[in-house]
């Protein structure tokens, strides 16, 4: 069976100092929540985000837990090993995986699948030149579900000034989605819309990230949930057209065929049975 991460379109994140937001957050529609000890959480702040983390997922129902990511520190910070520690206590107990900030050496992936069990579903996010340069290996590193692509960060490392429309970033969400493919790893999660008041942006980047081949993104706020994942689903015209597809394709017993016009032949019956597919796995 597959985890919710393959196939989420939606993944929330939430301060993990925030505990009394976590209801919210699973309740907001989203299809992954993020429980969040890195960025979202100051350094003194981060031992009580550890322990409200603990006490939040003790609350969560099974099916909760299976759609709940928590996002760690680094390796190299002081609250890495603490992070590992409570994580090995909650992946064999239905936790849907673990983000992983940072992402550059597949040794360290290893180490985390080993720290945390066999069981643990790696999110690495894609937010450095070393990140990209590695891509292809981490993508087949075991126990990684799928990647994210933390384009802030990545922004930083390389001293970038990208403008709204982000043509700057345009070969390295190719390269993410390439790096994907290659691995037969689910569609990557795109970064964040900042601006949380802005529907338009958020459309105009979603569609971005759609027509790149991304699967999914990032969000920062619940009002951001719904334009997501209606994004990221099929709306009823393409429900529509690909159930007409697969109809026609078995009545033509998979020979190519004429539909509203258009030629349909084996590339596009294929596209019409992911169309169908996609629906089912996000109902």
């Amino acid at each position: 069976m597959r985890s919710a991460i393959a196939h989420a379109r939606s993944f929330l994140f939430v301060p993990a100092s925030r505990p009394e937001r976590f209801a919210k957050a699973l309740d907001s529609g989203a299809d992954c929540v993020i429980l969040d000890l890195e960025d979202a959480v100051a350094p003194d702040q981060k031992p009580a985000a550890r322990a409200q983390v603990a006490g939040g997922l003790a609350s969560f129902s099974g099916a909760q837990l299976a759609r709940t990511l928590v996002r760690i520190n680094p390796a190299g910070t002081d609250w890495h090993a603490q992070d590992l520690a409570l994580l090995a206590e909650w992946i064999p107990r239905g936790l849907a995986g673990v983000m992983v900030p940072k992402a550059e050496s597949p040794s360290a992936l290893r180490a985390l699948g080993v720290a945390l069990g066999p069981l643990a579903r790696l999110v690495p996010l894609i937010e450095s030149l070393a990140g990209l340069d590695a891509v292809n290996v981490l993508t087949r590193t075991p126990q990684v579900a799928r990647l994210a692509f933390g384009h802030l960060d990545f922004q930083l490392d390389l001293g970038m000034r990208c403008d709204a429309g982000e043509g700057e970033l345009a070969s390295t969400r190719f390269a993410l989605v390439a790096a994907s493919r290659r691995a037969d790893l689910p569609p990557p999660i795109d970064g964040v819309t900042t601006d949380t008041a802005d529907a338009q942006r958020l459309q105009a980047e979603v569609q971005r990230a759609r027509a790149f081949g991304f699967g999914g993104k990032l969000c920062i706020h619940p009002a951001q949930v719904t334009a997501v994942n209606g994004a990221f689903a099929p709306s009823a015209s393409d429900l529509e057209w690909a159930q007409r597809v697969v109809a026609g394709a078995e009545t033509h017993r998979g020979a190519a065929f004429s539909l509203d016009g258009r030629m349909v032949d084996l590339p596009v019956i294929r596209l019409a049975q992911r169309t169908l597919k996609q629906m089912a796995e996000t109902q």
